[in-house]
């Protein structure tokens, strides 16, 4: 990784990430779907490290939508075992990378005992000032959304907090990323170029990155290609170019 850093270049705080391509990556091996998943979630450990290395902040990634349950009963079974697995390799691998680890999403859609191993994780790694890893499971942004405003009702009619007109800085506060700055920058692998459902409301002036890779194949290299994709990009939130304000 070090032969290919730039360091020229203005490195996001926040990248999120959309994992694609774990099946089609397995089937061009001539394995099955769930030895693809087995890859992409050693390379969601290898890219803790480097994105962190490379100066990144804050890493969020699209795991496990909640849309995904849809998949054949067989492939949700073994991404949940999976799951079991990584959360507790986790729990060391935040102790050891000083690494803050937070899963957002609708947890109460999770196994009792996954729902203790995010528990566990989030308690254990949350004074860590490392690397600020969000792991989406369950994750889908509507409900995210609908679940914040149900929320945010509630506490009005409980008195928890005053009744009037909700602002933008109130919703976010009732996000499931409540304290997280907005993403910079956005990849999606594999080639598919659309957001599916994925923290719309954070994404609003996000850069997009879409690459053919495939998740288990995006390494150090292809972040360092997204990188160089963003400082081409002139962010204006909404405004005009400089070169505009002054003609």
């Amino acid at each position: 990784m070090v032969d290919i850093m730039n360091d020229d270049l203005k490195v996001p705080k926040h990248v999120a990430i959309i994992l694609d391509g774990n099946g089609r990556w397995a089937k061009s091996k001539g394995m099955p779907r769930n030895y693809g998943h087995i890859q992409g979630a050693k390379a969601v450990e290898n890219m803790c490290e480097i994105a962190y290395n490379r100066g990144v902040k804050y890493l969020t990634v699209y795991a496990f939508s909640t849309e995904n349950w849809k998949r054949p009963q067989d492939e949700v079974e073994a991404l949940m075992g999976l799951l079991r697995n990584y959360l507790k390799t986790c729990i060391r691998r935040a102790r050891k990378n000083n690494m803050c680890v937070r899963v957002i999403g609708d947890k109460s859609g999770l196994s009792p005992d996954i729902r203790n191993s995010v528990d566990e994780l989030e308690k254990i790694s949350s004074g860590f000032d490392g690397l600020h890893f969000q792991v989406a499971i369950n994750y889908g942004s509507q409900d995210e959304m609908l679940r914040a405003m149900n929320r945010i009702k509630d506490d009005m009619e409980m008195g928890v907090i005053e009744k009037g007109p909700v602002t933008r800085e109130l919703f976010e506060d009732y996000l499931d990323t409540a304290g997280i700055p907005a993403p910079d920058l956005l990849i999606r692998t594999s080639g598919e170029q659309r957001l599916s459902n994925f923290m719309l409301w954070q994404l609003a002036y996000s850069e997009f990155y879409f690459t053919d890779v495939h998740w288990p194949d995006f390494d150090g290299k292809e972040l360092e290609r997204a990188i160089e994709a963003y400082n081409k990009r002139e962010r204006r939130y909404g405004g005009v170019k400089q070169q505009d304000k002054e003609e």
